[in-house]
């Protein structure tokens, strides 16, 4: 049985917390500075962790590697098994030539760029991220505006600035139930205070996915829309996490603020110059990918070849344009089905609770650690049901079950290297918090007393960064913060919804997210250079979550705090 150990440097908070950081310095080092692949990065940081947590956590090397392979088998299932699953849907509508009429369709929504931008990954992404989650918002999203002519690097960028706020509160109020569960709070009471926190930042996405897609131009132009969009979003937000529940937060605000942008601009049908940089999707030059007749670059950065389906520009026979639809479509229904109450308790039925063998951990207070038990969600899992709507996807577009297949394992050969960067990420994160070094830096920064209602964000951020979770991050920071709280004379509730509200923005630099959205558009090898584009601003929101959450701890905002 091993035991963490909260300070095992000299007997020091301090250096124990500097030699907890170094895994995570190593990770962005190799990543944003010496602009190293991604896998790289990641297995470098596990390497660094896995010696802190024999050397100086004392943490037995057979157990520290256990934690390192459970870890990999959770980002092969159910990461890998989500965004695979969802990349496989898409080849299946390039394959058949629908993702072109799919292309069309969206572009009559409204033929500016930029709007389109905002309903599909702000909109549609808050959807998926309320229904699925994992990954799946940022898969999805990104070929679908590669397909509305984006080039791949803005196509992830704006993916992955928009999936940001929805993530307090998807998949159906999981991250919240789970800091329930972990701080002993009401989960009504922390939605409803997450649901005062997130709503200031949701104002503000689309604005920045403005600045994204089009700079100061589309700002000045468009900044009413934009501005409309995210206040309908953001009263959603509110109204639903603190009269209803945190549960539908991000599926009232989707609808809310796709609406609300579309009354406003529905008059606005001239055509609008093509951002900067866009038109014709570019090629992935260090990816080696190419353009797909639809308009698409090969979702995992390998060369189309010739047409796979119909001649490019084809048009479908006249009733048979909807099918171009019909695989998001089915996606959404088959994950709002999934959570009905009977639908999900069935569901529920296949997940196997195991103790992972040989992993013996104690949390530093002396209580069997959460992390000795995996659980395999195998009919509730998001790859699950996406598979299920992948077969009723081949059903309604005739793909025969052996292109299908076909295409399922080329999906996965041309994911190779993102699966590899998953596997190590996952198991660096399981490592770090297995072995205490996260709970080490968890403690340490709450030593700042009063001052860590500032830093209680923070905390949060650096979760998800690590985990890409803010589910995960609240499990492993969410007691931490109401320790913290109670010992500096703050409000618990506040502190652990700050975690969940600054968890959002580590979403745009998770390299787990990062590593779907270059996958998913051709740019597999180039996560370093989304990773620079996203860092400012994931920064500077963090920075507006850590003051208005330092001023809801003073008189000045208390009378927010539920």
């Amino acid at each position: 049985m091993y035991q963490q150990p909260l300070q095992p440097v000299a007997g020091s908070l301090a250096l124990s917390a500097a030699c907890a950081a170094l895994p995570l310095l190593t990770l962005f080092l190799l990543l944003g500075v010496a602009r190293t692949r991604a896998w790289v990065a990641a297995f470098g940081a596990l390497a660094v962790a896995v010696v802190l947590a024999w050397a100086l956590w004392r943490m037995p090397l057979a157990q520290t590697l256990l934690a390192a392979g459970q870890g990999a088998t959770f980002a092969l299932f159910p990461l890998v098994w989500t965004f695979g699953t969802a990349i496989w849907i898409y080849r299946m509508t390039v394959h058949t030539g629908h993702f072109d009429t799919l292309r069309r369709g969206f572009a009559r929504i409204s033929d500016d760029r930029r709007v389109q931008a905002m309903v599909i990954a702000f909109c549609f992404g808050s959807l998926l991220e309320a229904l699925a989650g994992q990954g799946t918002p940022v898969a999805v999203t990104t070929v679908m505006l590669l397909a509305l002519g984006f080039t791949p690097v803005r196509a992830a960028t704006v993916a992955l600035v928009a999936n940001t706020v929805p993530a307090a509160f998807g998949p159906l109020g999981l991250p919240i139930t789970t800091l329930s569960g972990v701080t002993g709070l009401p989960a009504t009471e922390l939605g409803m205070m997450a649901g005062r926190q997130v709503p200031v930042v949701a104002v503000l996405v689309p604005l920045v996915l403005l600045l994204v897609v089009d700079g100061r131009r589309g700002l000045r132009e468009l900044w009413r829309p934009a501005l409309a969009c995210g206040v309908a979003f953001a009263l959603a937000q509110f109204a639903t996490t603190n009269f209803l529940t945190a549960a539908l937060a991000d599926i009232v605000a989707a609808f809310a603020g796709a609406g609300v942008l579309l009354l406003v601009t529905r008059r606005a049908r001239r055509p609008v110059p093509a951002p900067a940089g866009d038109g014709p999707p570019e090629r992935a030059a260090s990816s080696g990918s190419a353009a797909s007749p639809s308009g698409a670059a090969g979702p995992a950065g390998s060369p189309q070849g010739p047409p796979e389906g119909p001649p490019e520009g084809a048009t479908p026979p006249p009733g048979r344009a909807w099918l171009a639809y019909a695989p998001y479509v089915t996606i959404v229904a088959v994950f709002a089905v999934s959570q009905v109450p009977a639908v999900k308790r069935l569901l529920d039925t296949g997940t196997l609770a195991v103790s992972w063998p040989g992993l013996h951990v104690l949390t530093a207070a002396g209580a069997p650690s959460p992390l000795s038990t995996f659980r395999f969600a195998w009919l509730a899992a998001p790859g699950s049901l996406l598979l299920v709507a992948g077969l009723v996807t081949m059903a309604l577009l005739r793909v025969s079950p052996r292109e299908a297949g076909r295409l399922y394992g080329r999906t996965l050969y041309e994911l190779r290297w993102a699966v590899l960067t998953v596997v190590g990420l996952l198991a660096l994160s399981f490592t770090m918090n297995a072995s205490g070094q996260i709970a080490t830096l968890g403690v340490w920064m709450a030593g700042a007393g009063t001052l860590f209602a500032v830093l209680a964000p923070v905390l949060g951020w650096l979760g998800v960064a690590l985990t890409g979770s803010d589910t995960s991050s609240n499990s492993l920071f969410g007691a931490l913060q109401v320790a913290a709280a109670q010992r500096a004379g703050l409000d618990p509730v506040l502190l652990a919804a700050a975690n969940a509200s600054g968890g959002t923005l580590g979403k745009m630099i998770s390299l787990q997210n990062l590593t779907i959205a270059a996958a998913a558009v051709g740019l597999t090898g180039r996560e370093g250079d989304l990773f620079r584009r996203m860092f400012g601003w994931s920064v500077l929101l963090l920075a507006l979550m850590c003051l208005l959450v330092g001023l809801q701890a003073t008189p000045l905002l208390s009378w927010m705090v539920p």
